[in-house]
């Protein structure tokens, strides 16, 4: 089935204890469907200046991904500058230039509106709200979000999240949402606002799974090679919402398993600058890593 992807476009110049890559392809939307474009056809809605080079446009097409929604306008792209710490646990934003991002009011191309599976990566709950408004039908949905929404606009957020089928966060911004200073305590308050699924990041310690059915923790997948930690979330989530787009039904098993592609997508993702490594990574890789994993949390 069809995927939607709504969220940015960007220019990164990241700095790592490996070196510096700048003005590389990055943005939550273009991690999050190069992930999910291993599943599923990816329909993107995003916003590029005219400076965005014709050669990302083809990387892009070339795995399969719809850039109807792209819309290119005037000016520049958004760029990020961050610098990650010796350990890559933690980041400082050095620049943010939001550029054509910062008026970004995504337009739905009517052949779009019938995706069944729809991900609102970052943004302001307003604009994401926008999305779902443009949709036919009620498509599985799941969005994602920050302290920044959580602290700015929490009325909206909490209205999102009424409409969703599913949210993904970390483990600062779950207690931050809830005023729960434990996890569990967290999760399950989150559930309490209207997601059927939260799912939150712990970086290199996995994630938890919480719904209405079951809890489930998940571990990372032991990468001893970590290049570059920007993307991971969002390939985390382009790897969950995109298996269970190849999905016939959104069982709890499959939803376990979406968990792990996720991770997996993830850990893949962190290995090279940018979305270098996971441009080029195919299926049969994918599915390699994720029965390693499966040998790993299976135990003796």
């Amino acid at each position: 089935m069809t995927l939607l992807v709504v969220g940015s476009t960007a220019f990164d110049t990241i700095e790592t204890p490996h070196g510096t890559s700048a003005d590389c392809l990055g943005g939550s939307s273009t991690y999050f469907s190069l992930a999910a474009r291993l599943f599923t056809k990816v329909r993107l809605v995003s916003v590029v200046g005219a400076d965005f080079p014709a050669q990302h446009r083809q990387l892009l097409e070339e795995r399969g991904i719809d850039l109807l929604g792209v819309e290119q306008k005037p000016g520049k792209t958004f760029r990020w500058h961050g610098r990650y710490s010796a350990d890559m646990n933690s980041r400082e934003t050095l620049d943010v230039q939001l550029n054509t991002f910062g008026d970004f009011r995504p337009k739905v191309p009517p052949a779009f509106r019938d995706s069944p599976f729809v991900f609102l990566a970052n943004g302001s709950p307003a604009t994401q709200h926008s999305v779902l408004q443009q949709m036919q039908g009620k498509p599985f949905c799941v969005a994602d979000t920050m302290d920044l929404w959580i602290d700015r606009e929490r009325d909206g957020l909490i209205e999102l999240l009424r409409s969703i089928d599913g949210l993904i966060v970390n483990d600062s911004e779950v207690k931050q949402l809830t005023g729960k200073s434990n996890l569990i305590q967290a999760g399950r308050a989150a559930l309490a606002l209207g997601p059927k699924i939260v799912i939150v990041k712990k970086g290199e310690h996995g994630c938890f799974v919480f719904s209405n059915f079951f809890h489930y923790a998940l571990p990372a997948y032991p990468t001893e090679n970590v290049v570059d930690p920007t993307g991971a979330g969002d390939s985390f989530a382009g790897g969950f919402m995109g298996y269970l787009a190849l999905c016939d039904s959104l069982t709890l098993w499959n939803m376990k398993r979406a968990v792990a592609y996720g991770t997996v997508l993830a850990s893949l993702t962190v290995e090279g600058f940018g979305v270098d490594r996971l441009a080029a990574v195919d299926r049969p890789l994918v599915e390699r890593r994720f029965h390693e994993l499966q040998q790993f949390v299976a135990g003796a």
